[in-house]
This record gives structure tokens, sequence and C-alpha cells, in this order.
């Protein structure tokens, strides 16, 4: 029996030193991999500050396709576009640093600028999708949950301490309507965020009747102009411009989105 505890000691050593080396290792990758992102983003902004705005974005777009996500890199990815006069990309780029940062003034005063430069239909939001977005769905879904737990937990309470019930009960209502009220708004965030939409970025790209190019193509929308998705068909998005106006656009034209 004593024969046999040192081999269980070592094994369970050897095997406490394999974690930590592992961990030290993902540690290490991870430091590297975080130091490699802020060199290339140094780099690109080097880049940009020179005036090399072609150069910057696709320096800024390499991070975005290693996994880095962050608004600074998107803000400044859509700067770049814009100086290289790339208004479609760049107002991509501003879109999705908004949905990371729906509160920063910086990102939404660029988005409102660049929609403003584009000739053609745009997806500026209303006045209630402008107010659903100040908020992320992480953040609706958070205040929900708060919301619905702390209903949740004066039930609880009331039923331990009974004489409690009647100074819960305006809290109970006004929790409940709460509640209801922001999952309300949950659900119109995931919806507004779910829609597809998708944004032109060559310099003319013709809307066809039909998902083919011998179809007739009798309008012409240019780079940045943002249209609402309806379906797919091989290498062909079906797309609304206005209440009045469908047509069929080349998957290749535009660059996909979320909400407006």
């Amino acid at each position: 029996m004593t024969m046999g505890t040192p081999t269980v000691i070592r094994a369970a050593r050897w095997r406490c030193r394999r974690a930590l080396s592992l961990l030290a290792c993902f540690v290490l990758v991870t430091s590297g991999f975080a130091a490699d992102i802020s060199t290339g983003f140094d780099s690109a902004n080097k880049l940009y500050e020179q005036g090399k705005f072609s150069e910057a974005a696709s320096a800024y777009e390499k991070l975005v396709e290693s996994g880095s996500v962050s608004t600074p890199l998107y803000f400044n990815l859509g700067n770049a576009y814009f100086k290289s006069g790339q208004l479609g990309r760049a107002l991509a780029a501003y879109h999705r640093a908004e949905q990371l940062s729906p509160r920063d003034p910086d990102v939404r005063a660029n988005l409102q600028f660049v929609r403003g430069q584009v000739q053609g239909p745009t997806l500026a939001p209303t006045s209630l999708q402008r107010w659903l977005a100040s908020f992320t769905v992480n953040e609706w879904a958070t205040l929900t949950a708060v919301l619905f737990w702390l209903v949740l937990a004066s039930l609880v309470v009331i039923q331990f301490r009974p004489d409690w019930k009647q100074p819960l009960r305006n809290f109970l209502w006004l929790g409940a309507v709460a509640t209801l009220m922001v999952g309300t708004c949950l659900v119109a965030a995931w919806l507004n965020r779910s829609a597809s939409a998708a944004i032109v970025v060559s310099h003319d790209a013709v809307i066809h009747n039909g998902p083919l190019d011998e179809a007739p193509g009798n309008i012409t929308i240019h780079d940045g102009a943002e249209v609402t998705v309806l379906d797919t068909k091989n290498d062909w998005l079906q797309v609304r411009l206005d209440s009045n106006r469908t047509g069929w656009l080349k998957r290749d034209q535009v660059v996909l989105t979320s909400g407006v």
C-alpha cells in the first residue's frame, strides 16, 4: 500500500505541472497575440497619419480578419476608407463601431456625416430605432434580467414575510410593468439588429429584375447606398430600395450588415 503512494503523488504532481505548463503557454500565446494586435494597430495608425489611407485601411482590415474586434479599430477603419473615397466601406465600418458602442458621439457623428454624402437610398434610423439602438442587445437583456429577478426576489420575500406584502405591492406592480416594457424593448432591439441589410461598396451597382446577368436592369445605385435584403439566390440578393422598388443585386457589390 505504501509502495503505491509515491506513484500516485508523482502522477498528481505531473498532472499539476502539465496543467500549469498549458496555462503558461496559453498566457504567453494570448500575450503575444495581444502584442501583435497592438503593434499592428500602431502601424496602421502611422500609415493613416502619413496620408496613406488605402494602405492604412488594408492594415486595419488585416487586424479585423485576425479576429480583433474593438470600437477604435472599426472607427479608424471607417476613417481610412472615407479618406480613400470608399463611402460604402466607411459606412459599414462605422456601422459596426456603432453596434459595439452605440452611445459614442464620434461614431454617431461620422456615421451620420457619411450617410449625408451618399447619393441614393439610405437606411437612416427612425427616432424610435435610434433610441432602441442607444443600448446594445446585451444591455437590454441584462436590464430585463435584473428587473425580472428583483420582482421574483420580492415574491420570495413575501412568502417568508407576509406582513411585507402590503408595502411591496406597489413595487411588485411597478416592477412587473417595467419588466414587461423593457422586455418589449429587448425584443424590438433584437429584431432591429437581426434585420438583414446591405451597403453598396462598388462605384455603381445595377439593380436587375431577376437573379441573372441577362435580366433587365433599369436602376443604378451608387457607393454607400443602403438597401434591405429580402432573399438570396446563388450569388444574388433580392433587395428593397424603398416601399415601391425591389430588385436583384450581385452579392460581390455589397457588404452585408444587420439593423440600421
